[in-house]
C-alpha cells in the first residue's frame, strides 16, 4: 500500500507546485545567497530541486537520500578541488530533503552538525516555507565552510550558483 500511494504522489506531481514555491525571484534570491557565501570561503554550494522520481526509480524504491547521492555525483558536486561541495537536494513529492557534504568538509563538521541542520530546515519546510528553509540552509553551511576553508584570496566559482529544477 505505502508504495502505491508513493508512485501516485509522484505521478501526480507537477512542475507547477515546484514553481509555484520556487518562482523566479525565489531562485534569484537563493542563487544571490550562494554567490554571496561563497566570497568568503572555498566551497561551493549547489542547491537542486526535483519535483518527482521517475516510476523505475520508484519501483526500485528509490530513497531521497539515494536520489541525493546520485544527484552529487551527476552535477560533480563532489569534483571540487578541495573536496569541499555541499548539495542541498529537495524531492518535493516525497516532502523530502537531503544535504549530502563532500568528505572534506564532512570530515571537519561531523555528522552531529548536519543532523542539526537539517532539523532547523526540516521545521521551515514542513510549514511549507521553503525559500526561508533552503536560505537557512545555505547560510548554516556558509558557517561551517567558511570556519574550516575560510577564502584567502577570491577563489574560482567551480560550480554554478543557479539553482536548478529538475
Amino acid at each position: 500500500m505505502q508504495f502505491f500511494n508513493r508512485l501516485l504522489r509522484h505521478l501526480f506531481a507537477t512542475n507547477y507546485f515546484t514553481k509555484k514555491h520556487f518562482t523566479q525571484l525565489t531562485l534569484q534570491r537563493i542563487e544571490a545567497a550562494i554567490a554571496q557565501s561563497e566570497i568568503t570561503h572555498s566551497g561551493q554550494i549547489r542547491f537542486i530541486v526535483e519535483t518527482s522520481l521517475s516510476p523505475l526509480a520508484l519501483y526500485h524504491r528509490q530513497s531521497a537520500r539515494e536520489r541525493a547521492l546520485e544527484i552529487f555525483s551527476l552535477f560533480r558536486v563532489w569534483d571540487t578541488a578541495d573536496n569541499n561541495g555541499v548539495l542541498i537536494y529537495l524531492l518535493m513529492a516525497d516532502h523530502d530533503f537531503e544535504i549530502i557534504a563532500d568528505r572534506n568538509i564532512h570530515l571537519r563538521a561531523g555528522g552531529d552538525y548536519w543532523v542539526s541542520v537539517c532539523k532547523e530546515i526540516e521545521v521551515l519546510l514542513k510549514n511549507q516555507e521553503f525559500e526561508k528553509g533552503v536560505l537557512l540552509g545555505i547560510e548554516r553551511i556558509h558557517q561551517v565552510l567558511r570556519a574550516h576553508f575560510p577564502a584567502e584570496v577570491i577563489t574560482p566559482n567551480e560550480l554554478p550558483d543557479l539553482p536548478l529544477i529538475i
